[in-house]
């Protein structure tokens, strides 16, 4: 039979077994050498800090294309905008020397008219055709009036508009004076005839209309 030391000595040595189980597995790993630990952590810092050169450098890169990329776009947003303008200018230009043209030919065409209103048949003359002249004339002159209204029509359409001349002030942005005349009823340069008629396009001056103004005192618009 055992005696109680022998079971504390037994309980004893099982006791420092079991710390000794517990201990060994750390014991038996490597512990970590301080020195191999700062140069793994210097090493890194190194690669972190090639990255963040290399990161920065790409950074650069972009941001360099990018304002390359919006200065071109800027010069090229200019040079279309120079373009439509000069597009439109032209455009402007051969649409007044086409409407000048047309209204060209619409003075021609009331002239005409006109000269048509004030034709008198003459009695004397043509006895056996008067008649018919007369008809001709009359269907003649519906046709020109007619046409002078589509000239109207078109005229109207392009935003050009005669200039309002007699009876108003002489206006040298919108009127050339190429005859006076003298009526003391009358104002100084007051407009007295419409010998060529004027045109606006757009509101702005197509062609000058050429009138013949009231002159009273000196010489202003000859």
């Amino acid at each position: 039979m055992t005696t109680d030391a022998q079971k504390n000595a037994l309980l004893e040595d099982f006791r420092t077994y079991l710390e000794q189980s517990r201990l060994d597995p750390f014991a038996a790993e490597e512990q970590p050498d301080l020195h191999t630990l700062l140069s793994e952590m210097t090493g890194l810092k190194t690669e972190v800090k090639t990255e963040a050169r290399q990161f920065k450098s790409a950074l650069d890169t972009l941001s360099s294309a990018l304002s390359t990329v919006q200065d071109d776009n800027k010069a090229l947003t200019a040079e279309l905008a120079l373009h439509a303008e000069r597009l439109e200018q032209q455009q402007r230009q051969i649409m007044r020397t086409m409407l000048l043209d047309i209204v060209d030919i619409y003075d021609r065409l009331t002239s005409g008219l006109e000269v048509l209103h004030n034709y008198r048949p003459v009695a004397s003359l043509f006895k056996h055709s008067r008649d018919q002249d007369v008809r001709f004339i009359r269907h003649f002159k519906a046709g020109q009036v007619m046409t002078v209204r589509r000239f109207d029509q078109l005229l109207q359409r392009y935003q050009v508009r005669p200039v309002d001349c007699i009876g108003q002030l002489f206006d040298p942005v919108t009127m050339n004076a190429v005859e006076t005349g003298h009526d003391p009823k009358l104002e100084n340069g007051i407009v007295l005839e419409e010998l060529r008629k004027g045109f606006l396009f757009q509101d702005q001056v197509l062609r000058l209309a050429e009138v013949k103004v009231n002159k009273i005192n000196a010489k202003e618009y000859l």
